[in-house]
């Protein structure tokens, strides 16, 4: 049962909620331990876990990822990149086209990556398989139609890529 003289504090940092009650007193030592105990975890917590929003993606890659009409496209104005650099460019741009909610999923078929990279189908084939080999790119079976996705090691990759290429 609650007093008149309780407080209810709730406090909300990311996916963590608590709440607390009781006399002011003991809710503020409560405060102060909870925000001792938990603040240093959640700080290194944060320093391990890679996790690239839509505002993360733009800012990296916005040079040479861009959403038209026409679907997400890569951008590249006189810049050199393998197949491979091109390939994740795109599955990037997929990527960044579903944070935006542009598209209903960052997952694409082989044909898709050939139409919009303009590469041919048999050098797209080998690159997804090399590309998979190191972790870059995650292959699954849907509906009995082969996708592809870039993986967060993946865009990690292409970011030092691009970082050493401008």
């Amino acid at each position: 049962m609650i007093k008149l003289t309780d407080i209810i504090v709730s406090i909300t940092f990311e996916d963590t909620k608590i709440d607390f009650k009781g006399e002011p007193n003991d809710v503020l030592v409560s405060i102060n331990e909870f925000f001792l105990k938990q603040i240093p975890h959640i700080d290194l917590a944060k320093k391990i876990s890679v996790n690239y929003s839509l505002e993360q993606l733009t800012s990296i890659f916005s040079k040479y990822v861009k959403l038209t009409p026409e679907g997400p496209r890569i951008w590249l104005e006189n810049k050199k990149l393998s197949d491979r650099e091109k390939i994740c460019l795109q599955l990037i741009a997929f990527h960044i086209a579903y944070l935006a909610k542009n598209s209903i999923n960052s997952k694409v078929t082989m044909d898709e990556i050939s139409n919009f990279t303009g590469l041919n189908s048999k050098s797209i084939s080998s690159r997804l398989s090399e590309l998979q080999k190191l972790g870059y790119v995650k292959k699954q079976n849907i509906d009995n139609k082969i996708l592809f996705q870039i993986t967060t090691q993946g865009i990690y990759w292409l970011e030092q890529i691009i970082i050493k290429k401008v």
